[in-house]
């Protein structure tokens, strides 16, 4: 009978059992949807910054309803867990990678941010399935392994807080690339150099499209004539919890490797490691 649940293929007292499709959860479509949005934002990103970042904001905003999604149906899956990290993980680098081309000067530190969101996460999730067993969520966590990490993972509203505000933070730091010629210096007009016709340092529209009249040439012009106020606001809020985001992603990273190392010595004492030096007999 027990086998017959699991393969869907035998009669039980209640009818067939069918088999369920986990890729076909509700949950995890959602997650799919994300990443259709979320490759659209990167299409659009070079040169229409408000089609970008809707598309990239909805993606992102997504995120809460899969998991809101997954506790109503009763579709809580490792499946989805995972496609929902992977996703989060992708998307934020990709938004990182543009902002250090577009902030050459300052493309250590997103190089930093993208490796250090990386890391933490991949030990943290490592860490949960090898120490904690494979049942365990990662978003379960002891309150004595770490008090941080409990009371970020542990409350749906403050976990929302951060991610979104991390996230608008990189997005208010986008809009800027387009629109403040502080942070963007070749938004300026280009004084008089030396360089040879046909390769200005900020080539017009004009110049980078066949014709000046479309789409992505409008839109590039707008976007240069933004008013950089609500960006800057939207930097300036959400600036503490970006970096607050990053000090939790430091201490799980932290935190799961001293895990794991917990792990790796009490291996090696079962193994009876290290061995005892044998004893030289004098001579």
């Amino acid at each position: 009978m027990a086998q017959n649940r699991a393969t869907g293929t035998g009669n039980t007292s209640a009818g067939t059992a069918e088999r369920e499709n986990i890729f076909l959860f509700v949950p995890n479509l959602i997650g799919y949807s994300r990443i259709v949005l979320a490759l659209a934002s990167l299409y659009y990103m070079p040169l229409h910054p408000r089609t970008c970042s809707l598309l990239y904001s909805v993606s992102c905003l997504l995120d809460a309803l899969d998991g809101f999604a997954a506790r109503a149906y009763e579709q809580s899956t490792r499946f989805g867990a995972v496609l929902d990290m992977v996703t989060d993980r992708c998307t934020t680098a990709c938004l990182l990678v543009f902002l250090a081309s577009a902030f050459p000067r300052w493309s250590i530190v997103f190089q930093g941010l993208i490796s250090l969101d990386l890391a933490s996460h991949y030990m943290h999730m490592y860490a949960t399935l090898t120490m904690g067993g494979s049942g365990q969520s990662h978003k379960k966590v002891d309150e004595s392994r770490s008090w941080i990490l409990k009371q970020y993972y542990s409350n749906n509203k403050v976990l929302f807080t951060f991610c979104a505000l991390n996230e608008l933070f990189f997005i208010a730091l986008y809009l800027l690339s387009f629109s403040s010629p502080i942070l963007s210096p070749s938004l300026l007009q280009p004084a008089p150099s030396t360089l040879q016709p046909g390769s200005p340092a900020a080539p017009k529209p004009s110049m980078l499209f066949t014709s000046p009249w479309s789409a992505g040439a409008m839109e590039m012009a707008r976007a240069n004539k933004m008013d950089s106020t609500v960006p800057w606001i939207l930097a300036a809020v959400s600036f503490p919890v970006m970096a607050g985001k990053q000090f939790i992603n430091l201490v799980q990273l932290v935190k799961a490797s001293k895990w794991l190392a917990e792990g790796d010595l009490e291996q090696r004492r079962k193994l009876g490691l290290p061995r005892p030096l044998p004893v030289k007999k004098a001579l």
